[in-house]
């Protein structure tokens, strides 16, 4: 399948039909074709750096945890990793429910609050407020459990596109694919479901696939009265939906791609696993429908 990137050099490519992003395994591919054309680029030209622009990632650093006086004292540990950005001039937010909800209603519409009051888990009202932030405000969103690895963080606040970083499942082994092995252009991919992370996600305000994946969550979260699951509803499903059928559309406009995939991610930062929380039901892997 041709990447939509490819629109940058070769002029529009043949793409796949409207809607496809609802399709898993058409979409896996499309994400797939994305990663390993930017494999590819880093290789020809090296480490492509930040687009520089006059609407550059604001240096705002937003995190989520959804009682802000009730903090573990291990993810308070993983938050404090982060101080170093503190001390070179990132402002830090962190945000709860309470706050988060009040943050919506100022900048958004009655839908946005509904969607929000419709999210049953901590998990999702976090997924769905980061897009918030993220369109109204710009700036670098991590997870509460993430740590601070390495100083790969400094090139995010000169870019002027979305930044996400690419993941894939295999379905066979039924655990994540490793970060190096996701960067080899020759891994098998029929037993792979291939997308996108919404941690990290940076940007500028106002970007268009943020505002498609926001809708697209409201949109979702407003129309089913049952119960949602998260992945897909306002999580990685839906960011990697949205961003597939924005790529779509530039591509077919032959505009190039205003975003990137943050390949080496993993070097700065990573998800820790040994907390508490994740072994009960403020995990959203633990829950289901009641």
């Amino acid at each position: 399948m041709n990447s939509p990137t490819d629109a940058d050099q070769n002029g529009p490519q043949p793409q796949p039909p409207l809607g496809f992003e609802e399709d898993d395994l058409v979409r896996s591919d499309y994400i797939r074709a994305i990663t390993i054309d930017q494999i590819s680029r880093n290789a020809a030209r090296g480490v492509v750096g930040p687009v520089a622009g006059s609407s550059t990632i604001p240096r705002t650093l937003v995190r989520y945890w959804h009682d802000p006086s009730d903090i573990p004292q291990d993810v308070a540990h993983c938050l404090a990793t982060w101080l170093p950005l503190h001390d070179e001039g990132v402002e830090f937010r962190l945000f709860g429910d309470s706050a988060a909800r009040a943050y919506i209603s100022e900048h958004f519409d009655e839908r946005a609050v509904a969607a929000f009051d419709r999210c049953h888990h901590p998990a999702m009202r976090s997924d769905f407020f980061r897009m918030c932030f993220i369109l109204a405000d710009g700036g670098l969103y991590v997870d509460a459990d993430d740590v601070l690895l390495g100083d790969g963080w400094r090139q995010i606040f000169d870019d002027r596109r979305l930044l996400l970083q690419p993941l894939a499942y295999d379905l066979n082994v039924h655990s994540m694919v490793a970060m190096e092995e996701l960067l080899n252009v020759d891994l098998p991919t029929s037993d792979k479901i291939f997308y996108l992370n919404n941690n990290p996600i940076a940007a500028p305000p106002n970007h268009r696939a943020i505002k498609r994946a926001l809708d697209r969550a409201t949109d979702t979260l407003l129309r089913n009265k049952s119960y949602l699951e998260i992945q897909s509803t306002t999580g990685p499903g839906n960011l990697t939906a949205s961003l597939a059928a924005h790529a779509r559309v530039l591509a077919i406009a032959g505009e190039p791609a205003d975003f990137n995939i943050l390949l080496e991610w993993y070097t700065t930062s990573e998800p820790f696993w040994d907390l508490e929380y994740r072994n009960d039901a403020r995990n959203w892997r633990n829950i289901g429908p009641s």
